[in-house]
């Protein structure tokens, strides 16, 4: 019996191989586009060391009562980087975003292998009791959770157009020897109307889709 390849049509290999063409180009373009990232100067100075609320590690513990300030610079722990997931979730909202969570379903599944190399929060508007609510209902285990609820921090990152109004994205922080930290990059592509294209790269779902006959097409994810 032949290989799978030599029972392929002429014109399937054709055009298998143009698009194996592409394939290949878009490796090199993604190599590119994080070569660049890499070259990108150490950024702004954080000036102001944002408060935000915590509660425990285990969302099944924890009320009111046990939540506690946790200040930006102490997020770093002993990284000197800090990736921040910016989640769609506004004040008094009953629910988080499903794409916004459909990424943190993912981060808190490899958030033990990203420790190895950056400490790793996700930052949302809403109180923390909601946000720790929603990490229940979804299963999270390993995520850092924390709200923004009484800060500016979200505005001044550019992830929040009002109140009700949040946006997607991922930042960036570095701290020098000194303590000192910098922010060094935020997607801010995820903040245009195409915003769940930009940053689906952190997201093997739609990746996934991409690879049948039918692609992605409208599919949303649904709130679990």
């Amino acid at each position: 019996m032949g290989s799978v390849r030599d029972a392929q049509s002429a014109e399937y290999r054709k055009l298998r191989d143009e698009l194996l063409e592409a394939e290949t180009a878009l490796v090199d373009q993604r190599e590119r586009v994080a070569e660049l990232r890499r070259k990108l100067p150490r950024g702004v100075r954080v000036e102001t060391d944002y408060v935000f609320r915590e509660g425990p590690a285990d969302l099944s513990r924890g009320a009111e009562g046990d939540f506690f300030d946790t200040r930006l610079s102490e997020l770093f722990g002993e990284k000197r980087e800090l990736l921040v997931q910016h989640m769609m979730f506004a004040p008094g909202a009953e629910a988080g975003c499903p794409m916004c969570s459909m990424w943190a379903d993912g981060l808190d599944a490899v958030a033990h292998h990203l420790g190895d190399r950056v400490s790793l929060a996700l930052i949302a508007r809403t109180e923390l009791s909601n946000l720790r609510a929603w990490g229940r209902r979804r299963g999270w285990r390993r995520l850092r959770l924390l709200s923004s609820c009484q800060s500016s921090f979200n505005a001044d990152f550019g992830v929040e157009l009002a109140p009700d109004r949040q946006l997607p994205a991922f930042s960036v922080f570095t701290r020098d020897e000194a303590g000192d930290v910098y922010h060094f990059y935020t997607t801010e592509g995820s903040l245009a109307e195409t915003h769940h294209r930009a940053i689906d790269l952190y997201t093997p779902v739609w990746n996934l889709f991409d690879l049948l006959p039918g692609g992605r097409g409208n599919w949303f994810p649904k709130r679990a």
